[in-house]
């Protein structure tokens, strides 16, 4: 049975030790801390009496109490914001080059605008969530992006349309390092990787949901309304909504959450083992350089960089790859459903067995050679061959799945909240890179078969495998050096003093 006992604190002591001054971890020594520099949390709980143990029933209930409460609305806006930036792929096949009057490349810019903005975006983002509550953020952030897509229905040039996928991009860069701080905040690191699979699951059904509103709103003519101008009217209100829904029902933290007070107890102190913290409103320069001295920094950034072009290609192109494969507007729409189902389940398996082994680096590769796979069977399969060349594009699917095991390796492997919200920030402006990339390897010389680009799927993958094994030794040898130092007996609130993952002797890194 699994206890947690909730500290007694006596307001005539201090409430937290201060760190040690000789912390080894390579080049960097922890600094001073006060309860006053320190977690939220802490502040929070040295005003809080006993509430006795938290047995493993108790936290079963807390734990499914705390899953209702914040997965759904996490689903739903990683759903909606997946299928609002992609809507563009489906109005590719439903008229939009016609009816905006642009050429191939200029499709190509538009996903190349939207990436940009994103990538612009992240550090303001960052800091953002850190100086305000970041559920209030997220969605208002969701509530603008809703508009945006809404307001693409209007859109019947070039110049409209690049305004609304820059605006797309400013609002949705949000969403993302926000789901990973609010994982972070509620579930321990084995917990972790199945609850970013969860709401990472919105990329595989938001696939499914856009097939099919595609291909029922293909059925939809009207002279002055098209079909796809509805679709982006539709899905903006909803989404809209969503946005709203998220500002009054989605917690900032635990503590300020629908939890009993001794719930909210129990949700703090069971996340001691992370010794990552819950919140920390200081924004903390030194935690920023310590950052980009990381080396873990550089090669999670490549991992996601690499991994990201096959990502970006497929997400901008799979409908007219689908239908360069011979097949006509509606059964294209309804040929992508089955990549959205190989998302969803190359998700669940590899985000369980993750959570489950604490083995994220080797489900990482693992899913990155079912992409080498589908990329050599779409390059190298003759014309001919149809079938082949679908599973191919299928397969290429299982390598967005790598995407929450990233999320949640830096959940996992990141301390100090400024540090943590610095992190996000590059991975997802490496993930915008890599989708930068992607749709460029399409080029219109090479229409319609495209084979350079499916040639640049396979390189990448490789490339983003090797660099996976590269990490795992780093946090092997990482860990086995802090294991051969002699620790001091620090007090259990080390882990809610905003100590980095590098400041922290108690730290190990998850594999």
């Amino acid at each position: 049975m699994a206890s947690i006992e909730k500290e007694v604190y006596d307001d005539s002591k201090s409430h937290s030790p201060s760190p040690p001054s000789d912390v080894e971890t390579g080049t960097v020594t922890a600094p001073e801390s006060t309860t006053d520099d320190g977690d939220e949390a802490l502040n929070f709980l040295k005003n809080q009496h006993d509430v006795g143990e938290l047995t493993l029933e108790e936290e079963k209930k807390l734990v499914r109490r705390i899953d209702w409460m914040i997965m759904p609305l996490m689903w739903s806006c990683y759903c909606l914001q997946y299928l609002d930036k992609t809507l563009v792929n489906y109005a590719a096949v439903m008229g939009i080059y016609d009816d905006a009057h642009i050429t191939t490349d200029q499709f190509s810019n538009l996903a190349l605008f939207f990436y940009v903005s994103y990538l612009v975006l992240e550090f303001p983002h960052g800091y953002g969530m850190q100086k305000l509550p970041t559920a209030k953020y997220l969605g208002t952030m969701v509530t603008l992006w809703g508009l945006i897509t809404a307001l693409t229905c209007v859109c019947k040039n070039y110049g409209a349309l690049v305004t609304t996928r820059v605006l797309l991009g400013c609002f949705e860069s949000a969403v993302a390092p926000s789901l990973i701080l609010i994982t972070a905040m509620w579930y321990k690191k084995n917990e972790q990787p199945p609850r970013v699979g969860i709401w990472y699951l919105g990329t595989g059904t938001g696939t499914i949901i856009g097939s099919l509103i595609s291909y029922g709103f293909q059925h939809y003519y009207s002279p002055t309304f098209t079909s796809w101008q509805i679709m982006f009217l539709v899905i903006g209100i909803i989404t809209m909504a969503m946005g709203i829904t998220v500002i009054f029902l989605l917690p900032d933290n635990p503590m300020s959450s629908r939890l009993t007070p001794q719930q909210k107890v129990w949700a703090i102190e069971r996340l001691r083992e992370n010794q990552t913290g819950i919140e920390n409103r200081h924004f903390k320069p030194r935690q920023v350089l310590e950052c980009f001295r990381d080396p873990q920094t550089w090669m999670l950034s490549l991992i996601t960089i690499s991994s990201n072009v096959p990502n970006g290609a497929v997400s901008s192109y799979q409908a007219t790859l689908i239908k360069g494969f011979g097949f006509d507007s509606k059964t294209t729409a309804l040929l992508q459903l089955p990549s959205g189902c190989v998302s969803i389940i190359s998700i669940l398996i590899a985000t369980y067995l993750a959570g489950r082994y604490s083995q994220r680096g080797l489900n990482v590769i693992t899913l990155l050679i079912p992409g080498i796979l589908g990329g050599c069977l779409m390059a190298f399969l003759p014309a001919s061959n149809k079938a082949g060349k679908l599973i191919g594009n299928y397969l290429t699917n299982c390598i967005g799945a790598s995407l929450p095991l990233l999320y949640s390796w830096v959940a996992a492997n990141y301390a100090g909240h400024t540090k943590k919200v610095t992190m996000n920030a590059i991975l997802l402006m490496s993930f915008c890179l890599g989708n930068i990339i992607g749709p460029l390897t399409f080029r219109k010389k090479d229409a319609p078969d495209f084979v350079p680009a499916k040639i640049a799927i396979i390189v990448t993958c490789a490339f983003a495998g090797c660099m996976t094994v590269a990490l795992r030794a780093y946090y092997v040898w990482e860990n086995k050096r802090r294991d051969a130092v002699v620790e001091a007996d620090h007090a259990g609130d080390t882990a809610f003093l905003d100590l980095t993952d590098r400041e922290n002797k108690k730290f190990r890194y998850r594999l």
